[in-house]
Protein backbone atom coordinates (compact mmCIF):
# COMPACT_ATOMS: atom_id res chain seq x y z
CA UNK A 1 0.00 0.00 0.00
CA UNK A 2 2.78 2.42 0.99
CA UNK A 3 4.87 1.48 -2.05
CA UNK A 4 1.88 2.11 -4.31
CA UNK A 5 1.33 5.52 -2.73
CA UNK A 6 5.00 6.46 -3.11
CA UNK A 7 4.99 5.39 -6.75
CA UNK A 8 1.90 7.49 -7.37
CA UNK A 9 3.50 10.53 -5.71
CA UNK A 10 6.70 10.08 -7.72
CA UNK A 11 4.89 9.38 -10.99
CA UNK A 12 5.81 12.71 -12.54
CA UNK A 13 9.25 13.15 -10.97
CA UNK A 14 12.39 12.50 -12.99
CA UNK A 15 14.49 10.32 -10.68
CA UNK A 16 17.90 11.18 -12.16
CA UNK A 17 17.25 14.92 -12.16
CA UNK A 18 15.77 14.78 -8.66
CA UNK A 19 18.80 12.88 -7.34
CA UNK A 20 21.19 15.50 -8.76
CA UNK A 21 19.12 18.32 -7.27
CA UNK A 22 19.02 16.67 -3.84
CA UNK A 23 22.78 16.06 -3.85
CA UNK A 24 23.43 19.70 -4.75
CA UNK A 25 21.10 20.99 -2.02
CA UNK A 26 22.71 18.67 0.55
CA UNK A 27 26.13 20.07 -0.38
CA UNK A 28 24.59 23.53 -0.01
CA UNK A 29 23.47 22.78 3.55
CA UNK A 30 26.95 21.61 4.53
CA UNK A 31 28.66 24.69 3.13
CA UNK A 32 25.93 26.98 4.52
CA UNK A 33 26.59 25.57 8.00
CA UNK A 34 30.21 26.61 7.67
CA UNK A 35 29.51 29.96 5.99
CA UNK A 36 26.93 30.95 8.62
CA UNK A 37 29.30 30.34 11.54
CA UNK A 38 27.75 26.96 12.40
CA UNK A 39 24.27 28.46 12.75
CA UNK A 40 21.63 25.75 13.23
CA UNK A 41 18.96 28.44 12.99
CA UNK A 42 20.11 29.35 9.47
CA UNK A 43 20.24 25.65 8.49
CA UNK A 44 16.72 25.07 9.85
CA UNK A 45 15.43 28.07 7.92
CA UNK A 46 17.06 26.80 4.71
CA UNK A 47 15.58 23.34 5.26
CA UNK A 48 12.13 24.94 5.44
CA UNK A 49 12.90 26.77 2.18
CA UNK A 50 13.90 23.49 0.55
CA UNK A 51 10.81 21.61 1.76
CA UNK A 52 8.48 24.34 0.50
CA UNK A 53 10.34 24.53 -2.83
CA UNK A 54 10.26 20.74 -3.27
CA UNK A 55 6.51 20.71 -2.60
CA UNK A 56 5.99 23.39 -5.24
CA UNK A 57 8.26 21.49 -7.63
CA UNK A 58 6.13 18.39 -7.15
CA UNK A 59 3.01 20.44 -7.80
CA UNK A 60 4.46 21.89 -11.01
CA UNK A 61 5.58 18.44 -12.15
CA UNK A 62 1.98 17.22 -11.92
CA UNK A 63 0.64 19.98 -14.17
CA UNK A 64 0.61 18.84 -17.78
CA UNK A 65 2.46 20.91 -20.42
CA UNK A 66 -0.88 21.55 -22.10
CA UNK A 67 -2.19 23.28 -18.96
CA UNK A 68 1.10 25.15 -18.56
CA UNK A 69 0.73 26.40 -22.12
CA UNK A 70 -2.73 27.79 -21.34
CA UNK A 71 -1.37 29.52 -18.22
CA UNK A 72 1.46 31.30 -20.08
CA UNK A 73 -0.36 34.41 -21.31
CA UNK A 74 -2.31 35.13 -18.09
CA UNK A 75 0.81 34.63 -15.96
CA UNK A 76 2.83 36.98 -18.18
CA UNK A 77 0.06 39.61 -18.12
CA UNK A 78 -0.18 39.45 -14.32
CA UNK A 79 3.61 39.69 -14.03
CA UNK A 80 3.81 42.82 -16.21
CA UNK A 81 0.87 44.40 -14.37
CA UNK A 82 2.56 43.80 -11.02
CA UNK A 83 5.86 45.22 -12.31
CA UNK A 84 4.03 48.39 -13.34
CA UNK A 85 2.38 48.47 -9.91
CA UNK A 86 5.82 48.19 -8.30
CA UNK A 87 7.08 51.13 -10.37
CA UNK A 88 4.10 53.22 -9.20
CA UNK A 89 3.41 52.03 -5.65
CA UNK A 90 6.24 49.68 -4.68
CA UNK A 91 8.04 49.71 -1.32
CA UNK A 92 11.51 51.26 -1.30
CA UNK A 93 14.26 49.39 0.55
CA UNK A 94 18.02 50.08 0.37
CA UNK A 95 17.46 52.51 -2.49
CA UNK A 96 15.55 50.00 -4.65
CA UNK A 97 11.83 49.71 -5.39
CA UNK A 98 11.36 45.95 -5.86
CA UNK A 99 8.57 44.88 -3.51
CA UNK A 100 4.81 45.29 -3.63
CA UNK A 101 2.94 45.44 -0.33
CA UNK A 102 -0.34 43.53 -0.53
CA UNK A 103 -1.27 44.14 3.11
CA UNK A 104 -0.92 40.60 4.43
CA UNK A 105 2.36 40.01 2.60
CA UNK A 106 4.98 41.52 0.31
CA UNK A 107 5.82 40.02 -3.08
CA UNK A 108 8.64 40.60 -5.56
CA UNK A 109 6.96 40.50 -9.00
CA UNK A 110 10.27 40.31 -10.86
CA UNK A 111 10.60 36.73 -9.59
CA UNK A 112 7.34 35.81 -11.36
CA UNK A 113 8.87 36.89 -14.66
CA UNK A 114 11.70 34.35 -14.35
CA UNK A 115 9.10 31.68 -15.12
CA UNK A 116 6.46 33.74 -16.94
CA UNK A 117 8.89 35.12 -19.54
CA UNK A 118 10.08 31.82 -21.10
CA UNK A 119 6.55 30.41 -20.84
CA UNK A 120 5.06 33.38 -22.72
CA UNK A 121 7.65 33.39 -25.50
CA UNK A 122 7.48 29.61 -25.85
CA UNK A 123 3.70 29.91 -26.13
CA UNK A 124 3.95 32.72 -28.69
CA UNK A 125 6.35 30.85 -30.99
CA UNK A 126 4.44 27.57 -30.60
CA UNK A 127 1.42 29.31 -32.11
CA UNK A 128 3.22 30.16 -35.35
CA UNK A 129 1.98 27.90 -38.14
CA UNK A 130 5.24 28.10 -40.08
CA UNK A 131 8.88 28.99 -39.50
CA UNK A 132 9.01 32.25 -37.48
CA UNK A 133 9.57 35.37 -39.55
CA UNK A 134 11.52 38.48 -38.66
CA UNK A 135 8.32 40.20 -37.52
CA UNK A 136 7.67 37.30 -35.12
CA UNK A 137 11.09 37.76 -33.55
CA UNK A 138 10.47 41.51 -33.35
CA UNK A 139 7.23 40.91 -31.43
CA UNK A 140 9.00 38.35 -29.24
CA UNK A 141 11.76 40.88 -28.58
CA UNK A 142 9.17 43.47 -27.54
CA UNK A 143 7.54 40.98 -25.16
CA UNK A 144 11.00 40.45 -23.66
CA UNK A 145 12.18 44.07 -23.49
CA UNK A 146 9.17 45.54 -21.65
CA UNK A 147 9.48 43.55 -18.38
CA UNK A 148 13.29 43.63 -18.50
CA UNK A 149 13.28 47.45 -18.63
CA UNK A 150 10.76 47.58 -15.78
CA UNK A 151 12.99 45.33 -13.67
CA UNK A 152 16.12 47.35 -14.49
CA UNK A 153 14.29 50.51 -13.43
CA UNK A 154 13.81 49.13 -9.89
CA UNK A 155 16.90 48.72 -10.15
CA UNK A 156 17.62 44.97 -10.05
CA UNK A 157 20.32 44.17 -12.58
CA UNK A 158 20.81 40.57 -11.47
CA UNK A 159 17.17 39.58 -11.96
CA UNK A 160 16.98 41.60 -15.19
CA UNK A 161 19.91 39.59 -16.59
CA UNK A 162 18.27 36.27 -15.70
CA UNK A 163 14.87 37.27 -17.13
CA UNK A 164 16.54 38.59 -20.28
CA UNK A 165 18.55 35.37 -20.60
CA UNK A 166 15.46 33.18 -20.21
CA UNK A 167 13.70 35.08 -23.00
CA UNK A 168 16.75 35.27 -25.25
CA UNK A 169 17.21 31.50 -25.12
CA UNK A 170 13.64 31.01 -26.36
CA UNK A 171 14.31 33.39 -29.28
CA UNK A 172 17.53 31.55 -30.07
CA UNK A 173 15.96 28.09 -29.91
CA UNK A 174 13.04 29.30 -32.02
CA UNK A 175 15.48 29.93 -34.85
CA UNK A 176 16.82 33.47 -34.48
CA UNK A 177 19.56 33.86 -37.10
CA UNK A 178 23.20 34.17 -36.06
CA UNK A 179 23.40 37.21 -38.36
CA UNK A 180 20.91 39.05 -36.16
CA UNK A 181 22.69 37.95 -33.01
CA UNK A 182 26.05 39.21 -34.24
CA UNK A 183 24.41 42.38 -35.57
CA UNK A 184 22.77 42.96 -32.21
CA UNK A 185 26.07 42.57 -30.36
CA UNK A 186 27.82 44.97 -32.73
CA UNK A 187 25.01 47.51 -32.34
CA UNK A 188 25.12 47.18 -28.56
CA UNK A 189 28.89 47.72 -28.59
CA UNK A 190 28.47 50.78 -30.80
CA UNK A 191 25.90 52.29 -28.42
CA UNK A 192 27.95 51.57 -25.28
CA UNK A 193 29.19 55.19 -24.97
CA UNK A 194 25.56 56.35 -25.08
CA UNK A 195 24.32 53.70 -22.65
CA UNK A 196 27.12 54.32 -20.12
CA UNK A 197 25.67 57.60 -18.75
CA UNK A 198 22.25 55.93 -18.42
CA UNK A 199 23.58 53.41 -15.90
CA UNK A 200 23.19 54.05 -12.20
CA UNK A 201 26.28 55.20 -10.34
CA UNK A 202 26.63 51.89 -8.52
CA UNK A 203 26.33 49.96 -11.82
CA UNK A 204 29.11 52.00 -13.43
CA UNK A 205 31.18 51.52 -10.30
CA UNK A 206 30.78 47.74 -10.53
CA UNK A 207 32.14 47.71 -14.07
CA UNK A 208 35.08 49.93 -13.07
CA UNK A 209 35.83 47.64 -10.13
CA UNK A 210 35.69 44.61 -12.45
CA UNK A 211 38.55 46.12 -14.45
CA UNK A 212 40.60 46.96 -11.36
CA UNK A 213 39.23 46.00 -7.91
CA UNK A 214 42.36 47.34 -6.19
CA UNK A 215 41.34 50.93 -6.96
CA UNK A 216 38.98 50.74 -3.95
CA UNK A 217 40.18 47.77 -1.86
CA UNK A 218 38.21 48.72 1.26
CA UNK A 219 35.07 49.84 -0.56
CA UNK A 220 33.54 48.69 -3.83
CA UNK A 221 36.40 46.29 -4.59
CA UNK A 222 36.38 44.61 -1.17
CA UNK A 223 33.94 41.82 -2.07
CA UNK A 224 35.85 40.80 -5.20
CA UNK A 225 39.29 40.96 -3.57
CA UNK A 226 38.27 38.85 -0.57
CA UNK A 227 36.49 36.30 -2.79
CA UNK A 228 39.56 35.92 -5.02
CA UNK A 229 41.77 35.49 -1.93
CA UNK A 230 39.43 32.79 -0.61
CA UNK A 231 39.35 30.88 -3.90
CA UNK A 232 43.12 31.11 -4.35
CA UNK A 233 43.95 30.06 -0.80
CA UNK A 234 41.91 26.86 -1.21
CA UNK A 235 44.53 25.38 -3.51
CA UNK A 236 43.91 21.95 -4.99
CA UNK A 237 42.26 20.09 -2.09
CA UNK A 238 41.08 23.01 0.07
CA UNK A 239 41.60 23.81 3.75
CA UNK A 240 38.89 21.46 4.91
CA UNK A 241 35.30 21.87 6.02
CA UNK A 242 34.90 24.61 8.67
CA UNK A 243 38.56 25.59 8.26
CA UNK A 244 38.27 28.42 5.72
CA UNK A 245 39.91 31.49 7.26
CA UNK A 246 38.25 34.07 5.00
CA UNK A 247 34.78 32.93 6.08
CA UNK A 248 35.47 31.89 9.67
CA UNK A 249 37.36 35.10 10.47
CA UNK A 250 34.62 37.21 8.90
CA UNK A 251 36.69 38.69 6.06
CA UNK A 252 34.32 37.51 3.31
CA UNK A 253 31.04 39.51 2.99
CA UNK A 254 27.72 38.03 1.87
CA UNK A 255 29.22 34.60 2.45
CA UNK A 256 25.90 32.78 2.92
CA UNK A 257 24.30 34.22 -0.22
CA UNK A 258 26.01 35.69 -3.29
CA UNK A 259 29.57 34.76 -2.26
CA UNK A 260 29.03 31.28 -0.84
CA UNK A 261 30.98 29.84 -3.78
CA UNK A 262 34.12 31.52 -2.39
CA UNK A 263 33.57 29.69 0.92
CA UNK A 264 33.15 26.42 -0.95
CA UNK A 265 36.31 27.00 -3.00
CA UNK A 266 38.41 27.84 0.03
CA UNK A 267 37.31 24.80 2.02
CA UNK A 268 37.17 22.19 -0.76
CA UNK A 269 39.66 23.61 -3.27
CA UNK A 270 39.86 23.02 -6.99
CA UNK A 271 38.94 19.35 -6.55
CA UNK A 272 35.68 20.23 -4.80
CA UNK A 273 34.88 22.87 -7.41
CA UNK A 274 35.37 20.34 -10.23
CA UNK A 275 33.07 17.86 -8.48
CA UNK A 276 30.43 20.55 -7.97
CA UNK A 277 30.73 21.57 -11.62
CA UNK A 278 30.30 17.90 -12.51
CA UNK A 279 26.95 17.72 -10.69
CA UNK A 280 25.83 21.01 -12.25
CA UNK A 281 26.83 19.62 -15.65
CA UNK A 282 24.74 16.49 -15.09
CA UNK A 283 21.72 18.66 -14.27
CA UNK A 284 22.25 20.76 -17.40
CA UNK A 285 22.81 17.72 -19.64
CA UNK A 286 19.67 16.05 -18.31
CA UNK A 287 17.71 19.22 -18.99
CA UNK A 288 18.99 19.37 -22.56
CA UNK A 289 18.06 15.72 -23.09
CA UNK A 290 14.54 16.47 -21.85
CA UNK A 291 14.35 19.44 -24.23
CA UNK A 292 15.52 17.33 -27.18
CA UNK A 293 12.86 14.68 -26.44
CA UNK A 294 10.01 17.14 -25.91
CA UNK A 295 6.92 16.36 -27.96
CA UNK A 296 5.79 19.88 -28.80
CA UNK A 297 7.30 23.20 -29.82
CA UNK A 298 6.12 24.81 -26.59
CA UNK A 299 7.70 22.10 -24.43
CA UNK A 300 10.96 22.10 -26.39
CA UNK A 301 11.44 25.86 -26.21
CA UNK A 302 10.45 26.05 -22.54
CA UNK A 303 12.64 23.12 -21.47
CA UNK A 304 15.62 24.48 -23.38
CA UNK A 305 15.21 27.95 -21.87
CA UNK A 306 14.88 26.61 -18.31
CA UNK A 307 18.03 24.52 -18.71
CA UNK A 308 20.14 27.25 -20.30
CA UNK A 309 18.92 29.83 -17.77
CA UNK A 310 20.09 27.51 -14.98
CA UNK A 311 23.48 27.44 -16.72
CA UNK A 312 23.41 31.25 -16.73
CA UNK A 313 22.73 31.27 -12.96
CA UNK A 314 25.81 29.14 -12.35
CA UNK A 315 28.06 30.96 -14.83
CA UNK A 316 27.17 34.47 -13.63
CA UNK A 317 27.59 33.65 -9.93
CA UNK A 318 30.90 31.84 -10.35
CA UNK A 319 32.07 34.52 -12.76
CA UNK A 320 31.37 37.40 -10.39
CA UNK A 321 32.92 35.58 -7.40
CA UNK A 322 36.09 34.78 -9.37
CA UNK A 323 36.36 38.36 -10.66
CA UNK A 324 35.67 37.85 -14.37
CA UNK A 325 32.16 39.39 -14.24
CA UNK A 326 30.75 42.39 -12.36
CA UNK A 327 29.03 41.80 -9.02
CA UNK A 328 25.33 41.75 -9.94
CA UNK A 329 23.71 39.95 -7.01
CA UNK A 330 22.98 36.53 -8.52
CA UNK A 331 23.03 33.65 -5.99
CA UNK A 332 24.61 30.26 -6.64
CA UNK A 333 21.59 28.07 -7.50
CA UNK A 334 20.60 25.41 -4.94
CA UNK A 335 23.59 26.38 -2.76
CA UNK A 336 23.11 29.99 -1.61
CA UNK A 337 20.83 30.75 1.32
CA UNK A 338 17.41 32.13 0.43
CA UNK A 339 13.87 31.00 -0.20
CA UNK A 340 12.95 33.07 -3.25
CA UNK A 341 15.74 31.75 -5.44
CA UNK A 342 15.20 28.18 -4.24
CA UNK A 343 11.46 28.29 -4.99
CA UNK A 344 11.96 29.82 -8.45
CA UNK A 345 14.62 27.29 -9.46
CA UNK A 346 12.78 24.21 -8.22
CA UNK A 347 9.52 25.40 -9.75
CA UNK A 348 11.37 25.59 -13.06
CA UNK A 349 12.70 22.07 -12.62
CA UNK A 350 9.18 20.91 -11.73
CA UNK A 351 8.06 22.22 -15.13
CA UNK A 352 11.00 20.40 -16.71
CA UNK A 353 9.91 17.16 -15.03
CA UNK A 354 6.36 17.70 -16.23
CA UNK A 355 7.62 17.99 -19.81
CA UNK A 356 9.57 14.76 -19.39
CA UNK A 357 6.98 12.62 -17.65
CA UNK A 358 3.78 13.69 -19.43
CA UNK A 359 4.11 11.77 -22.65
CA UNK A 360 0.89 12.89 -24.32
CA UNK A 361 1.12 14.94 -27.48
CA UNK A 362 0.41 18.62 -26.93
CA UNK A 363 -1.17 20.74 -29.61
CA UNK A 364 1.01 23.37 -31.20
Amino acid sequence: MINKLLKQLAKHLDSFLLACLLITMLVGLFILYSASGQSFERIFSQCINIIVALALMWGAANISPHKLQRMAMPLYAVGVFLLIAVALFGSVSHGARRWLNLGVMQIQPSEIMRIAMPMMLAYYFSRQASKPKLTDFAIGGLLLVVPVLLIMKQPDLGTAILVAASGFYVLFLAGLSWKWLVGGLVTFAAFTPILWPLLHDYQRRRIEILLDPTQDPLGAGYHTIQAIIALGSGGFAGKGWLNGTQAQLDFLPERTTDFIFAVFGEEFGLLGILLLLGVFSLIIMRGLVIASQAQSTFSRLLAGSITLTFFTYVFVNMGMVSGILPVVGVPLPLISYGGTSMVTILLSFGILMSIQTHKTLVAR
